[in-house]
């Protein structure tokens, strides 16, 4: 990971500082145990290592695994992964785990808990196929630039973080739902 964050962000470190993302993912499969294989199997993706891993996965019974140390940077997605907390459900679709209660459940209650412990704001939430419009967006390779998935649509995390949002009133945590971070309208994409 040293090495990769070396050619795309210009950084020495494999290490995952200060964290200012939680990136929402969904496994495009429909178990665990297929989306922890993918990730163990640490295959070359776009043509090289390490392969794609996340910080979390959520199963669809709300069992939350955690696969990687939060103080590693884990690739998961272009651009941002030198300073984001990467987390997978399991399903095929934003909608089937937006309809999945035990899921959902799981989910607001980790990400509550990584804002808090990393003081990151609402509007630091994304789904993946937000990626190009944070404003951490950095991607040194132009053979990577530009890449994003269609995994949690802006329409999908805005009805995820006004329930997040619900959840944050009424959970321990009390956190303040803050502004939405401000957009980039294009990275040059």
């Amino acid at each position: 990971m040293a090495a990769y964050a070396r050619r795309h962000y210009n950084l020495n470190t494999w290490r995952l500082e200060s964290p200012r993302l939680i990136v929402e993912h969904y496994t495009s499969g429909t178990s665990f145990q297929s989306a922890w294989y993918y990730f163990a199997a640490d295959g070359r993706h776009l043509g090289e290592l390490p392969g794609v891993c996340a910080h979390f996965i959520i199963d669809t019974d709300g069992t939350i695994y955690q696969v990687v140390p939060l103080g590693v940077m884990c690739r998961h997605v272009i651009g941002l992964n030198w300073t984001a907390i990467g987390i997978e459900h399991v399903g095929t679709s934003d909608q089937q785990i937006l309809n999945d209660s035990r899921q959902l459940r799981s989910s607001f209650e980790l990400t509550l808990w990584l804002m808090w412990r990393f003081r990151i704001p609402l509007g630091n939430v994304i789904g993946h196929a937000q990626s190009l419009t944070s404003p951490f967006y950095k991607e040194l390779d132009p053979a990577y630039r530009c890449q994003t998935h269609s995994d949690w649509l802006a329409a999908d995390m805005a009805a995820y973080r006004r329930e997040l949002i619900r959840w944050a009133s009424s959970s321990h945590y009390k956190l303040p739902a803050g502004p939405l971070a401000p957009r980039i309208v294009s990275n040059g994409c």
